[in-house]
C-alpha cells in the first residue's frame, strides 16, 4: 500500500511539520461512490475472519477478490465497500489502508492538495493532532 519508507520521507520539511487534526466521523464519503482498490493484507484478513467469525476462506468467498499477492474488498453495485452500510461494519477491524486514512503519500504530497482532499472529508481539521512523526510512521505502515 505505501511505497516509500520512512527514511524516503523524514529528511525533509514538509507542510504537516506542526501536525494535522483528524477524526473520522464516519461519513462514509472514502466508503462510497468512485471505486478503488482497498488491498487486504494476511494480517487484515485474519483480523476480519475472527471479528466476522468466519474461516478465512469463507471471508476470501463472500467478500474479497485477488489483487496483486493478496486481496481487495469488493464493492457493491453503486461503488460502495460492501462492509458499508450507514456505517463500516468492520470499524474496528478495518483494514490498514483504511485505517491510515487520510494521512496517504499521493494526500500528503502539498498543502494544496491536503486542503482538495478536506473539501471531501470532513474529519479533516476534526479531532486530535497527529504529529509529525505519527504521520511519517503512519506513511512508513506496510
Amino acid at each position: 500500500m505505501q511505497d516509500q519508507p520512512l527514511s524516503y520521507w523524514a529528511p525533509q520539511h514538509y507542510f504537516f511539520d506542526q501536525g494535522l487534526r483528524f477524526d473520522c466521523v464516519q461519513c462514509g464519503h472514502c466508503c462510497t461512490g468512485d471505486p478503488g482498490i482497498v488491498f487486504v493484507s494476511a494480517a487484515d484478513l485474519s483480523r476480519l475472519a475472527i471479528h466476522l467469525q468466519l474461516s478465512i476462506d469463507a471471508v476470501i468467498q463472500r467478500y474479497l477478490s485477488p489483487w496483486r499477492d493478496s486481496y481487495t474488498i469488493r464493492e457493491a453495485i453503486d461503488g460502495r465497500c460492501l462492509f458499508y452500510d450507514q456505517g463500516c461494519a468492520i470499524y474496528r477491524v478495518r483494514p490498514t489502508q483504511c485505517r491510515t486514512w487520510p494521512f496517504w503519500p499521493n494526500n500528503l504530497r502539498s498543502q494544496s492538495r491536503w486542503k482538495q482532499v478536506a473539501k471531501r472529508c470532513p474529519g479533516i481539521g476534526q479531532g486530535r493532532r497527529y504529529t509529525r512523526e505519527e504521520i511519517l510512521s503512519l506513511l512508513s505502515t506496510p
